[in-house]
């Protein structure tokens, strides 16, 4: 019998390092895999449709909303991301384990429908290392860090909506300790019992 994977979601404000700590979180832990939303944004020179997000309109977008197709949905600078229901069940139902990068908002949606995902919220060591790190990304205009700033403030105060709280300080620390939180949860007697069934019932004849 397959195990139904884990969900987890992982938050945090803008410059605290997720998406780093993610991409190499999925280096390092196998059947693991993170769920690429649908935004209206538009795409970065760097980024490739479908591999970084699915790029729509926003009236494609608004349309999945009416079809109900978002596990969940917000809008977060001016912007819309959302969660397809489709996709991450598919993987589900593989037996991968599945991130969702979502802010607050995206969160609390989540966590209405599916209460058993493990929520994750990364902390900057300091506001003043947080606004360093927004500034020497070197993309985005001295206003749009000033908003994330003052945004990040916002983010930072929903932290205890979160079932875990790691800072990223130290990369290697922070890295493990995420590692840490998914291998704890795949050795949980209601994930493992599925996978060792066999075992434990020659253990006990």
């Amino acid at each position: 019998m397959m195990n139904q994977g884990n969900l987890y979601i992982i938050s945090a404000p803008s410059g605290a390092g997720k998406t780093s700590l993610v991409k190499k979180l999925l280096q390092k832990v196998d059947n693991l895999t993170v769920s690429i939303s649908h935004t209206t944004r538009a795409k970065r020179a760097n980024e490739i449709d479908r591999k970084n997000y699915h790029f729509i309109s926003i009236p494609q977008f608004k349309e999945k909303i009416a079809s109900d197709e978002f596990l969940e949905y917000a809008q977060v600078f001016d912007n819309f991301y959302g969660t397809s229901q489709k996709n991450i069940n598919q993987q589900l139902n593989l037996g991968m384990d599945v991130i969702l990068e979502i802010d607050w908002q995206g969160a609390q949606q989540v966590k209405l429908q599916r209460p058993e995902a493990k929520s994750i919220f990364i902390l900057p060591p300091s506001i003043q290392t947080l606004q360093h790190r927004l500034q020497g990304r070197g993309q985005d205009s001295k206003t749009i860090i000033q908003r994330r700033m003052q945004d990040a403030v916002t983010d930072i105060s929903h932290y205890d909506e979160f079932d875990y709280l790691v800072i990223n300080d130290d990369f290697t620390t922070a890295l493990q300790e995420l590692k840490t939180i998914v291998i704890a949860n795949r050795l949980l007697r209601s994930y493992q019992q599925n996978k060792l069934v066999d075992l434990i019932k020659n253990l006990l004849n």
